[in-house]
């Protein structure tokens, strides 16, 4: 213990507060230790390098020694996010009616590893329509190493399938991973489809219930968020576990727009910058500011006009 009065008194305070948490927190698990995220970094670190071995790995070797340099990093990886996802089931078993099975984290572990191609697809997908999408790409390398849309697609595809698989907190701190070194904050249940492009990124949302389709173009400080704060309005069962937009395929939304609720935005659209959006959208529509007016295409109309007859 340390003789500085000022620590002393430091420390006999903090175990009060620290006892009168515990106190008022009774359902709390009580466990030695809680995911890292210092641990999980080093995860990501190696798991991006068993996905780019050359690109992020900066593996230099000759093509027939690849595999192993990939191998390597995905044993650390692997192994490391076992103990992390240990960490957290312990955690979680006070809450649990029966005990875990003893290998439960490993179970995980093989089937996220069994993701790691798909994962690898998906973020080459990404990469593709920041390339398309951005003239000022030189390269789909310049766009892997630098650009935060991509760090953040990269972040997210993996913390997907984990929480998929029932590592939610895991999901969550490298999710987080993601939100401190972008700016960009998604959800790790929120569900994203291919060649998704965030362009600049920064102050983007996206919460865990958003379903977004294939093709979507994302530009900063655009939020796909839930209308109501839990605690704020009585939900009901579908506000609750509903509770973010679903984008359709090839809908670009420019800078500063807010989408709140479980509202449909459809396929093909175009929303203006800084529009603030709480009800659904037709396909092939373009919604502008200041008026926020609803423009719809040609092909927007015959869509509309051929849902109403199907539904009639």
């Amino acid at each position: 213990m340390p003789s500085d009065p000022n620590i002393t008194q430091a420390v006999a305070s903090l175990r009060t507060a620290r006892l009168e948490a515990r106190g008022t927190r009774s359902d709390q698990p009580n466990v030695r230790r809680f995911p890292s995220q210092r641990a999980l970094a080093g995860v990501i670190a190696d798991l991006s390098a068993a996905l780019y071995p050359r690109r992020i790995g900066q593996f230099d070797g000759p093509d027939e020694a690849e595999d192993g340099f990939v191998a390597d990093r995905l044993a650390r990886a692997l192994a490391a996010l076992e103990t992390e996802i240990a960490h957290e089931l312990d955690y979680w078993q006070g809450e649990n009616a029966a005990p875990f099975d003893p290998d439960q984290s490993r179970t995980i572990v093989t089937h996220f590893a069994a993701t790691l191609a798909d994962i690898r697809r998906l973020i080459d997908s990404d990469v593709d329509a920041a390339f398309l999408g951005d003239p000022a790409a030189r390269s789909v390398d310049e766009i892997l190493i630098c650009y935060p849309g991509a760090i953040a697609s990269l972040h997210h595809r993996i913390a997907h399938e984990l929480y998929n698989l029932g590592a939610a907190i895991v999901a969550r701190v490298i999710s987080e991973l993601a939100n401190e070194r972008t700016g960009i904050d998604i959800h790790p249940g929120a569900t994203i489809g291919g060649s998704f492009f965030i362009d600049h990124g920064t102050g983007v949302v996206i919460g865990e219930t958003a379903i977004v389709g294939e093709r979507v173009r994302l530009y900063q400080h655009v939020t796909l968020g839930a209308r109501s704060p839990l605690g704020a309005a009585r939900l009901s069962v579908r506000e609750r576990y509903a509770r973010h937009p679903i984008v359709e395929d090839d809908v670009v939304i420019y800078a500063g727009t807010t989408i709140l609720g479980r509202v449909t935005i459809g396929c093909g659209s175009t929303i203006g910058g800084n529009v603030w959006l709480l009800s659904d959208v037709p396909p092939g529509s373009v919604v502008v500011q200041p008026e926020a007016r609803q423009l719809e295409s040609a092909a927007g109309l015959a869509m509309r006009e051929t849902l109403e007859k199907a539904a009639s």
